[in-house]
């Protein structure tokens, strides 16, 4: 239904959009993430004819945006994160004028309007001012705007942005409702609130594709990490050391050492180790103060997937069989490489806030 293949959008030699590709099949409802600034409306502007392309192919429903944009533009309906409503216009008036500008038949318009004010439930609000209206009808008659003349693809721009929490669960159920006749794409940067209405994910940064997958994928993806946090007794270098041989372990991380105290966190991975982690400390000698298990959140794998911890203080982590001195010593290299400065890093900040989300 909706094929985006090696886009590229460049603001003065800054790459907003990087050769992104990306499909959407006829009835799915697709997830578009991305930390602010990582591309998100860019692309959907792109999407939806607003902006041009620098290069790469955009078609919905066969049609090339770039090629045959009216076709094109006839097959979606867009809500953008601000709703392009007219405050002193009621309700009816105003999609009444969305109808005329889509070229609806007049004979055909009042049906219409009927029909999608029912579908998001704004019937009841038909004859008052849109200005009058709480936030949450808003962004209904928003989304009424986009069914107008029954589009085969909703393009959704961060739909439950600012909604109160009863808000956000009506939107999200009205959403499943419309993928019954429509391909939907919604954008958003909760992973959380994707993975309950979505078919598919697409998560990109810096205008590149991260992963593309299922949410299903993506919570088995959270599953298989299991965090073992622990408080022992004695010297980093021997709790690491010991805890790393432990054959469930896949990796170790220490936080901090202080007062005699490390504390440090164990990756298993799908493993209960907690059993072999208290027997090698019991016969190393080291006294366990604080065991505790953690998985990784939806959040964590969002974070981890575009980069937002690049910030966070490197720390050193050691792999069952890896020699600690060696370990250190990459660390501190890698380290260095990642603050050493790059050729073009100036250029390319100076213009990355040309593109804003």
């Amino acid at each position: 239904m909706i094929q985006v293949k090696d886009l590229v959008k460049s603001y003065d030699g800054h790459l907003a959009v990087d050769h992104l590709s990306f499909s959407i099949e006829q009835g799915k409802v697709l997830g578009f993430l991305g930390p602010n600034g990582a591309g998100k409306s860019t692309v959907m502007n792109i999407i939806t004819g607003y902006i041009s392309a620098t290069e790469g192919t955009v078609t919905v429903d066969g049609h090339d945006i770039f090629e045959e944009p009216e076709a094109a533009k006839k097959a979606i309906g867009y809500l953008p994160e601000i709703p392009p409503v007219y405050p002193d216009m009621t309700v009816n008036e105003y999609l009444r004028f969305v109808a005329e500008l889509k070229g609806v038949r007049h004979a055909d318009i009042a049906n219409q309007i009927k029909d999608v004010e029912n579908l998001t439930k704004t019937r009841d609000v038909d004859g008052r001012l849109i200005k009058h209206l709480s936030k949450g009808y808003r962004q209904r008659v928003g989304l009424a705007q986009a069914l107008i003349g029954n589009p085969k693809a909703l393009i959704l721009d961060e739909p439950t942005v600012g909604l109160d929490p009863q808000q956000i669960i009506e939107m999200r159920q009205l959403i499943k409702n419309l993928n019954k006749d429509h391909t939907i794409m919604i954008s958003s940067h909760i992973l959380s609130e994707i993975s309950a209405i979505c078919d598919e994910v697409v998560i990109i940064n810096k205008g590149r594709l991260v992963v593309e997958d299922s949410p299903e994928n993506l919570a088995q993806r959270m599953e298989k990490q299991e965090m073992v946090h622990l408080t022992v007794k004695g010297l980093a270098s021997k709790a690491e050391s010991t805890i790393a041989e432990v054959e469930k372990v896949e990796s170790v991380e220490i936080e901090n050492e202080k007062d005699g105290f490390t504390n440090l966190t164990a990756y298993c991975g799908t493993n209960d180790a907690r059993e072999d982690i208290f027997y090698a400390c019991a016969n190393a000698g080291l006294p366990i103060f604080d065991m505790h298990v953690s998985t990784r959140s939806l959040e964590d794998i969002f974070i981890e997937l575009t980069g937002k911890d690049s910030n966070k203080k490197k720390r050193r982590i050691v792999r069952r069989g890896e020699d600690i001195a060696k370990a250190a010593a990459d660390a501190e290299n890698q380290a260095a490489d990642e603050t050493a400065p790059e050729s073009g890093d100036a250029a390319g900040e100076a213009v990355s806030g040309k593109e804003e989300e």
